[in-house]
C-alpha cells in the first residue's frame, strides 16, 4: 500500500502528504533497487535531501550486487541532486565517479540519462560556469538526454561572456527538439525547448540583448510549468523560474527576481540555488526579514556542507 500511497503523492501539491509513508516505506521496502528507491520521489518533492541520499545509496548498493546498473545509475542521480543542494559537493563529485564506472543494464535510457544529467549537476548547481561550458556531450540513441549537456554547455559559455560558443549550443538544442517533434515524442520535446528557450535568455543576455533574454526566460519558465518532471530525473537541471529570477537578478531588478524564486520553490522545494537566490534578491531590494528568513533556511539546510562563496556570505549577514 505504501508503494502506491508514494506514486500518489508523487506531485507538487501533494508531495507533503506522502512524506509519513515514504519514510515508513523506506524502512520495510524490500531488498530490491526500485522499491529501495521509490521512498525518494516523496523525498525528493519536499527537499528532505539527507532522508532522500540515503535510500537511494541503499538502492544503489542493492542495483550494483544485482548488476542491474540501470537502477544504480537511477539512484545515483538522486544522489548527487540531494547532496548539491546540501553543498556536500566532495561527496556529490564521489558518487557520480562511482557512478561514470557503472554500464547501463538495458537499452532504455535509465541508464544513459543520469550519466548525461550527474556531470551537468555538479557543474551548474556549483556556478561553476566555465567547468559547464567544458562538459563533452555523451552521445546515446535519446536525443534528451544529449539535449542535457548542450544545455549545460549553453548555460556556461553565456555565463562566461562567450555569446558565440553558446549560440552553437542552442543551435544543438534546437536540433534535438526538432529530432524530437519528428519521432512525435512531444513530452520530451517540449521539456527540451524549455531547456532551448533558457539557454537562448542566457545567451541573448550575454549579447547584451537584455529584454529578448527576459521574453526568452519568462517563455521557458511559462512553458516548463505546464509539463510536470518525468520520474526518471529527480530535477531539470535548473528550474526555469528559479533562473527568471537569476536573469533579474543580472538585470537589477531584485524585487522581481525574489518573488519569481519564491514562486518557484512551490514546486522545487528546498533548492540551495533557490534559498540563496531569494535571500540575495530580498536583500538587495531592502526586504531585510524575508533575507534573513532565506539566509536563514539556507544555513540550516546546507550550513553542514562545503564552505561555499554563497554560504560565507549567508553566515556573514546572519551574524551582523
Amino acid at each position: 500500500m505504501a508503494h502506491y500511497l508514494i506514486h500518489a503523492y508523487d506531485a507538487p501539491p501533494v508531495a507533503q502528504k506522502g512524506l509519513s509513508s515514504a519514510k515508513r516505506y523506506a524502512t520495510i521496502a524490500p531488498d530490491a533497487p526500485h522499491a529501495l528507491h521509490m521512498p525518494s520521489h516523496i523525498f525528493t518533492r519536499v527537499g528532505a535531501w539527507q532522508d532522500s541520499a540515503a535510500t537511494n545509496r541503499r538502492s544503489a548498493d542493492v542495483a550494483l550486487k544485482g548488476n542491474e546498473g540501470d537502477d544504480a545509475l537511477h539512484a545515483m542521480d538522486y544522489i548527487v541532486y540531494a547532496y548539491l543542494q546540501l553543498a556536500r559537493d566532495g561527496d556529490a563529485r564521489k558518487a557520480y565517479e562511482e557512478a561514470a564506472r557503472i554500464s547501463p543494464s538495458t537499452p532504455r535510457f535509465v541508464g544513459p540519462y543520469p550519466l548525461a544529467a550527474m556531470p551537468a549537476r555538479l557543474a551548474v548547481e556549483r556556478g561553476a560556469w566555465r567547468e559547464a561550458a567544458q562538459l563533452q556531450p555523451q552521445q546515446s540513441k535519446f536525443p534528451f538526454t544529449e539535449a542535457l549537456t548542450h544545455q549545460a554547455r549553453a548555460i556556461g559559455a553565456a555565463r562566461i561572456g562567450d555569446a558565440a560558443a553558446a549560440k552553437a549550443e542552442v543551435d544543438k538544442l534546437t536540433e534535438k527538439r526538432d529530432a524530437l517533434r519528428a519521432a512525435k515524442n512531444e513530452f520530451w520535446a517540449t521539456e527540451v525547448e524549455v531547456m532551448r528557450l533558457s539557454a537562448a535568455g542566457w545567451t541573448a543576455l550575454a549579447d547584451n540583448r537584455n529584454d529578448e533574454a527576459l521574453d526568452l526566460m519568462r517563455q521557458a519558465a511559462a512553458l516548463e510549468d505546464k509539463n510536470e518532471k518525468h520520474p526518471v530525473t529527480p530535477g531539470r537541471l535548473l528550474p526555469a523560474r528559479e533562473q527568471l529570477g537569476d536573469v533579474l537578478m543580472e538585470l537589477k531588478r531584485p524585487g522581481e527576481a525574489l518573488k519569481e524564486y519564491e514562486q518557484s520553490q512551490k514546486r522545487e522545494p528546498e533548492r540551495f540555488r533557490g534559498y540563496y537566490g531569494a535571500a540575495l534578491a530580498a536583500e538587495m531590494s531592502g526586504d531585510a526579514k524575508s533575507a534573513r528568513k532565506y539566509y536563514g533556511k539556507l544555513v540550516q539546510m546546507a550550513g553542514k556542507g562545503e564552505e561555499r562563496p554563497e554560504l560565507t556570505l549567508a553566515k556573514a549577514y546572519l551574524s551582523q
